[in-house]
């Protein structure tokens, strides 16, 4: 993956070296890119006539114990032959954290998930979800026990819409450059349905059969024929067997292709409106992030804004 040249990682109060921590250093040891590995404190507060008594900030003596828990962490990674970069943030931490990502220009952000506590179908924090859906760079969710290496790799892509094309680029050129780098293989899953199908079935508004027919004909042609286009850029066609054309729910069906291909991470974009702050995300990707059991890699459309100023 050569083309990262400032990557983040977020430890979250994590004291172990996690496999979302080496392969961040992997990656930036592979794309020579600087390394930053970053942790946040939220502040705490003590009341005024306890504070008084103490000789000491209780705020500064946890960020100096969190600095040096990553300074450790830093220099026992074995792989390391660079440099990494320690920074301890005070403040709320996804909101701190995608500041920074923002005033450090960093192109890629690594955190390992955090699944919330007695919830055991979801993988994902409320943190990793604040991380994805605001975090302007992309964002590298990895679920806790991943392996050492991916071996499948699943690259979502929307061809619905000029607004979704340099998304689409995006989404392929890190799959198929992460599966290079990963000795992964590398599947593509593209769903689409026909919008008001249901109201043309049934109702005063039924079509007869033929048209109903004719209409999804020239439905899946349209979406055979922007797939094809998109993937003719990565020396690919629509008839390889590792490309799924799926006609159907798009979350669902995402899930699905990723279920039955053991899918270790999928490669996905996370569109919503661009150029408005606060309208960060798709329904599609809403529903993945609540319901998938795979690692994320996830990118935003060009031209989003991060509600997080």
């Amino acid at each position: 993956m050569k083309r990262f040249k400032n990557i983040l990682f977020f430890a979250d109060g994590s004291e172990e070296i996690t496999p979302a921590l080496k392969r961040a250093v992997q990656l930036a040891e592979s794309n020579h890119a600087r390394l930053t590995v970053v942790d946040v404190i939220e502040p705490v507060k003590t009341p005024g006539e306890i504070s008084s008594r103490l000789d000491i900030d209780l705020n500064e003596l946890l960020k100096e114990h969190r600095k040096q828990v990553l300074e450790t962490l830093s220099q026992s990674i074995e792989q390391s032959d660079s440099l990494i970069y320690t920074r301890i943030l005070t403040g709320i931490p996804f909101a701190e954290v995608i500041k920074y990502v923002q005033s450090g220009d960093f192109d890629l952000l690594i955190k390992m998930a955090r699944p919330p506590a007695g919830i055991s179908e979801k993988l994902f924090g409320s943190v990793d979800l604040h991380l994805l859906r605001k975090c302007p760079c992309p964002v590298l969710i990895d679920r806790p026990n991943s392996a050492a290496s991916y071996q499948r790799i699943l690259a979502a892509v929307d061809t619905n819409s000029s607004a979704t094309e340099g998304c689409d680029d995006l989404i392929m050129q890190l799959a198929t450059s992460l599966s290079k780098r990963e000795n992964a293989e590398i599947d593509i899953v593209h769903a689409w349905e026909l919008p008001y199908e249901s109201t043309f079935r049934s109702g005063r508004f039924r079509l007869a059969e033929v048209e109903l027919k004719l209409l999804l004909k020239f439905e899946a042609e349209k979406h055979q024929a922007r797939l094809q286009a998109l993937l003719e850029r990565y020396e690919m066609t629509i008839d390889d067997e590792n490309v799924h054309l799926v006609k159907g729910d798009a979350a669902e069906s995402i899930n699905q292709v990723a279920k039955q291909n053991n899918s270790d991470i999928i490669v996905m974009g996370t569109l919503g409106r661009v150029g408005i702050p606060g309208l960060f995300i798709g329904n599609t990707a809403e529903e993945i992030f609540q319901t998938t059991r795979c690692s994320v890699l996830a990118v935003k459309p060009i031209g989003f804004k991060s509600p997080v100023e």
